[in-house]
């Protein structure tokens, strides 16, 4: 098999958004970069998740928008034409069956190309420091970095070890994600952003039945309590069961593609068509040669606040470092390390706040786009007081504050600020209710720039917007 060597002055693992900006950051500091992947360019997040599960979801939230409005919900005549949202789902990640991972990923290539960012496609390994080997279509080549190595691989689907669950070949991420129509039965286990999500949206797309199983006490068990009672409220009224405070025991699919059949720990069984196991991830390093540098195998890579995992020269960003497994968390991280790498290799000094990773500590904004959107920041209440900060809590019905009432009748939300008493600055927020996940960046800035409460004050919100609701909540605290 031929081989070919190749020097770069960085080395990235892995094509998806963290991969893609840390190379980008890096070539913008002068640096030559060469990345690696082995599947498509753009990544999970460009083709099996953030992209199609929100083509997926956008129309069921504006259908579901639109029968809020009078004048509108009378001229809703049907029900979604399922077709037609997985087809413009396949828009979305450039559907082509004919390629061998299913999607076309030329754009991305392309803006590989126009960032002078050289692309090997291949399975890469590390061989040692700043040494790396792909194997390709054609042959093998041996990469090595003169500057730096980035781990960029990101994750996996688990599929923890419950007694057939792996032999019932379930549905993961990637499967409900591109499913070219929704099962007739569907039965969930799990019960985070991936599990309600896709719960949702199978029962909008044509499921007739759709159960959620959490062995936690209630869905999105990271978020305020009342964030989940209002998801799950949601759920049932559009027919959606949930199971929670229960584990599986047992999953059978006695015939390859027949019916599956899911046993509850009280003795219970649920038949579907298909299993969804949206049960966690896991690090994609088993087959990265971790070992061959002094690391182990299968394991997330552990980095400091300027992204570096080993000896100077090897880094990691996103998912696979297990700080925070979102993508926009990721491209932070590697906007940062590609900063750093190409500071370092001009002999600038890296210590100050600029080039170093922050706010995947405290402030991690997430939103879940069910319909009600789950948005927040920061802490919970629970967690902060658990953590020792002195806070003090807020809440407020969004639906008592002009702009919404004119979104929608009968508008159903709430908002919630944490307050740390002793330095006056919220340090947590969540909101709750439809379209409600652009109130998110101000209060990732509020919290993020510690802005005091008596300053927030004077940050006067747009009326009538639902924004008001932070005019609201700073009154409700006492200002």
């Amino acid at each position: 098999m031929p081989e070919r060597a190749d020097s770069y002055d960085v080395i990235v693992l892995g094509g998806g958004p963290p991969g893609e900006n840390v190379a980008g950051r890096a070539v913008r500091g002068g640096l030559s970069t060469v990345l690696v992947e082995h599947e498509l360019v753009g990544g999970e997040c460009s083709f099996w998740a953030c992209m199609p599960s929100k083509a997926l979801l956008r129309p069921v939230e504006l259908l579901a928008a639109a029968r809020r409005l009078p004048g509108v919900a009378e001229a809703i005549t049907g029900e979604l034409d399922a077709a037609a949202v997985f087809g413009r789902r396949d828009q979305f990640v450039h559907r082509a069956d004919d390629r061998e991972f299913g999607h076309d990923d030329t754009s991305q290539v392309d803006w590989l190309t126009a960032n002078d960012i050289a692309l090997v496609r291949g399975h890469a390994r590390l061989a040692g420091e700043r040494t790396v080997e792909v194997a390709t279509a054609d042959g093998r080549r041996t990469l090595t970095a003169r500057h730096a190595v980035v781990l960029a691989v990101g994750t996996i689907a688990a599929v923890p070890p419950i007694p057939g669950l792996r032999e019932a070949t379930p549905w993961i991420s990637r499967d409900v994600t591109n499913a070219k129509s929704a099962p007739r039965r569907l039965v969930v286990l799990g019960g985070g952003v991936v599990a309600c999500e896709m719960a949702q949206a199978m029962r909008a797309l044509g499921a007739d039945e759709v159960t959620v199983v959490e062995r936690g006490k209630r869905l999105l068990g990271r978020s305020e309590p009342f964030a989940s009672a209002m998801v799950t409220e949601a759920f049932e009224a559009a027919g959606i069961s949930v199971r929670s405070g229960v584990s599986v025991t047992g999953v059978r699919r006695p015939e390859p593609g027949g019916p599956v059949t899911v046993t509850l720990g009280d003795g219970q069984t649920i038949e579907a068509d298909e299993v969804l196991a949206a049960l966690g991830r896991q690090p994609t390093t088993a087959d990265l040669g971790l070992d061959t540098v002094g690391l182990k195998p299968g394991k997330y890579v552990d980095v400091d606040d300027h992204l570096h995992a080993l000896g100077g020269w090897l880094y990691a960003v996103g998912d696979v470092t297990g700080r925070n497994l979102l993508t926009h968390m990721g491209k932070y991280q590697a906007r940062i390390c590609g900063d750093v790498i190409a500071a370092r290799a001009k002999g600038e000094p890296v210590d100050g706040r600029p080039f170093q990773a922050l706010a995947d500590h405290r402030w991690v904004p997430q939103v879940v786009f069910t319909d009600p959107q789950v948005c927040q920041v920061g802490p919970t209440e629970q967690d902060a007081a658990d953590s020792g900060l002195p806070v003090r809590a807020v809440e407020y019905d969004i639906g008592n504050v002009a702009g919404a009432s004119v979104l929608a009748d009968g508008y159903r939300g709430r908002a919630k600020l944490v307050v740390d008493t002793d330095r006056r600055v919220v340090v947590g927020a969540t909101f709750v209710g439809p379209e409600v996940a652009d109130l998110l960046h101000s209060a990732t800035v509020a919290v993020v720039g510690e802005v005091p409460l008596d300053l927030l004050w004077h940050a006067v919100p747009s009326y009538p917007t639902v924004s008001e609701v932070w005019l609201r909540l700073l009154e409700a605290y006492g200002l």
